[in-house]
Order: C-alpha cells, then sequence, then structure tokens
C-alpha cells in the first residue's frame, strides 16, 4: 500500500472523526435542553457539561492539526476513556465509544509517520523498496 493510500486514508477517518465529535461537542457547548437533559441524567450539571463540551472540541482541533495529532489524539482517548467509563456506569452499551477510541488510534497510526512505522513496519518498508 502506497504512502499516499495510508495518508489519505488516515485523513479520511480523520474528517468523519472529526464530524463525529463537533457533532457532539455542540450541544453540550450551547446547553441544547436534549443535550441537558442527558447531562443530568448521568449526573453532570449544566456548566461542567459545557466544559466537556470544550476539552472534546480543543481535544479535537488537536488531533487534526498535523503538529499537534498526538497531543490530540491522547487528550481525545483519555476523553473516550471517560465516556466509555459513563456508559460502564449508568448500564449503557460501550460499543460506539469503543469503536469511536479504536477510530482515534487508528486515524493518528496512519496520519503519523513515527507511528506508522512502530506499528505498519512491512507497509513502510514496501513502500520504500518500490
Amino acid at each position: 500500500m502506497s504512502h499516499k493510500i495510508i495518508n489519505t486514508t488516515g485523513w479520511i477517518i480523520t474528517l468523519v472523526l472529526a464530524f463525529l465529535f463537533t457533532y457532539s461537542a455542540f450541544p453540550k457547548i450551547t446547553l441544547d435542553a436534549s443535550s441537558v437533559a442527558m447531562a443530568t441524567a448521568v449526573g453532570f450539571d449544566e456548566s461542567t457539561w459545557r466544559l466537556i463540551g470544550v476539552v472534546e472540541l480543543v481535544s479535537l482541533v488537536l488531533f487534526i492539526i498535523p503538529r499537534t495529532t498526538l497531543i490530540g489524539a491522547l487528550l481525545l482517548i483519555a476523553y473516550m476513556g471517560g465516556a466509555i467509563a459513563t456508559h460502564l456506569q449508568h448500564q449503557q452499551s460501550v460499543v460506539v465509544p469503543i469503536a469511536v477510541q479504536v477510530l482515534v488510534w487508528v486515524a493518528t497510526a496512519l496520519r503519523s509517520p513515527v507511528l506508522r512505522r512502530q506499528f505498519i513496519p512491512a507497509s513502510h518498508s514496501f513502500v520504500q523498496q518500490h
């Protein structure tokens, strides 16, 4: 698989994640009524809910910027860990938060040359040899 295909795939996954995290963060930041109701149901007050949305959005921006991708990825992975814990605490399905977290890992590995060399050594060697 060529470097260009790997990088493009990483960016496509990043764009999907950008849509998902933006779609999740804005109702929190704007304190949308249905979002606040959901927050209250799991024990968050409005100010904490808004802060969670801001953290989510800042983490996403850091993830999108190539120079800060790794920092953003770590923050998003930690954020999703909190989401998974919250879902487990309230007996909710963790399938979606785990899938999103896996996508963050995959996009990061595909977009980061350092991680790509660590996790896809055969593919990277193949690209350089041919």
